[in-house]
């Protein structure tokens, strides 16, 4: 199978909460949606993949769209019209839902970022470059928010999640934590970013040196890795035979995940249930150039046997 090496993407209406989906023309390219197949969208968003595959299968009523964002599901209501099942949960609770079920799909996609309009409302507490609540919970139904972790967590939980979670190293992420706890309360995400830039030594360009702290508070505010750990073995189940599964994954803690469970599967000899289709993961600095916020996306697909 062979790739265009910048396929052209859509532009963004200026009016339309949608962000530009990430990979959209190479995970086509990958996992070729076929008139009538099965659709299972993981993580749905605001449906721009989901919007694109569904007009290639056309087949609404044996589709799901998952999300965890009560305003993403707001927004997919145009498809639960159209006879689209949607999911108001997170994509590992989805998934075991539909394996007890017994349901199967032609096609299963999962892109694990943060959508453009979560990061871009401030209230929601994502991004340190728009102000608001200390909240990263992409789903505000649940009890734990960064602000609850920032303001309880010891020491030595604080310094644990950002080297854990942020890949920070273990002595900014202690000067990061005391600092924390020095402080504290923190209550806002500009509050949190100009502590970490004030106890940074040394100069800093392109990269915040807030950065990896706020990736590690949202991955553990969202359990992320331990939602992708425990999702990849339902995959095979989900899928019927001759069916594609596709990852986006955007930091270097869920593609492992995802990497390692797909070399295990191409070392299962007879035993495997999927057939790794990228050798290679698909990024985004190659297949996504006009995206900016594609750069650090990679694609991992494989088919089940």
């Amino acid at each position: 199978m062979s790739f265009k090496e910048h396929p052209p993407q859509p532009e963004a209406s200026p009016t339309s909460p949608i962000h530009v989906p990430v990979l959209l023309e190479v995970t086509l390219q990958a996992m070729q949606p076929h008139l009538g197949e099965k659709y299972l969208d993981l993580t749905a968003g605001y449906g721009g993949h989901a919007g694109v595959f569904l007009e290639h299968t056309k087949n609404f009523a044996e589709s799901y769209l998952v999300d965890r964002d009560d305003r993403a599901i707001s927004y997919l209501e145009n498809y639960r019209k159209q006879g689209v099942t949607l999911l108001h949960t997170d994509f590992l609770a989805a998934a075991k839902q539909l394996v007890e079920s017994d349901r199967r799909f032609d096609i299963v996609l999962a892109d694990l970022g943060v959508s453009s309009p979560q990061l871009d409302q401030g209230e929601r507490g994502f991004s340190f470059t728009h102000d608001g609540p200390l909240d990263m919970r992409m789903d505000r139904r649940q009890d734990v928010s960064a602000e609850t972790l920032v303001n309880t967590s010891s020491k030595a939980e604080l310094v644990d999640i950002i080297v854990r979670y942020g890949e920070e190293r273990r002595g900014f992420a202690t000067t990061v934590a005391e600092a924390i706890i020095d402080t504290r309360p923190l209550h806002t995400t500009k509050e949190l970013a100009e502590l970490v830039k004030t106890v940074y030594r040394g100069p800093w360009k392109k990269i915040h040196p807030a950065t990896r702290t706020f990736q590690a508070l949202r991955i553990a505010v969202n359990q992320e890795l331990r939602q992708v750990d425990e999702l990849l073995p339902l995959l095979p189940k989900l899928l019927t035979p001759g069916g594609r599964v596709g990852i986006i994954s955007f930091h270097s803690l869920e593609d492992r995940l995802v990497k390692q469970y797909f070399k295990d599967q191409a070392n299962a000899g007879y035993e495997a249930e999927l057939s790794v289709i990228t050798k290679k993961p698909l990024d985004g600095a190659t297949y996504d150039v006009h995206n900016p916020r594609s750069r650090s996306a990679k694609l991992r697909v494989a088919v089940k046997k």
